[in-house]
């Protein structure tokens, strides 16, 4: 399940993304429009930005605009910079591995082999769904 914190990142990307390329949109705008908390919204753009997906302007006609082209954001790239893995167990995970505390054996493990083909299936479409698709 996606957080609210991914949910609503998702939201004001493809907000921004309808807006004219090169016209940086205002924080309250997007909080207004989409019925974010600003507050909670600052804090999710600055992780977007940290990770190069959004710069901002300050000032007169400031505000965030993507730094990429929509067809090159990846809404895997999106839920693994604001919710982490997407691996529904850590032993599966591409990105942020890490062995079951509780599993002898993931060669044996079933959950493990299940749980692989979830991951599999679920990268399959958000890593072809770009923030262009979301957009349209």
């Amino acid at each position: 399940m996606l957080t609210r914190k991914t949910k609503y990142g998702l939201k004001a990307l493809i907000y921004i993304a309808k807006q004219a390329k090169s016209m940086p949109v205002l924080i309250s705008e997007i909080a207004e429009h989409e019925n974010i908390s600003k507050k909670f919204l600052e804090a999710i753009l600055l992780d977007l930005k940290k990770n190069g997906i959004v710069g901002s302007r300050m000032g007169k006609g400031g505000g965030y605009y993507l730094l990429k082209d929509p067809k090159e954001i990846k809404m895997a790239t999106i839920i693994r910079i604001l919710d982490g893995p997407i691996a529904l167990l850590p032993c599966v995970s591409l990105n942020f591995y890490e062995k079951c505390d509780d599993c002898p054996s993931e060669e044996t493990c079933s959950l493990n082999k299940i749980m692989i083909q979830v991951r599999d299936n679920a990268l399959a479409i958000l890593e072809h769904k770009s923030l262009f698709d979301l957009s349209q």
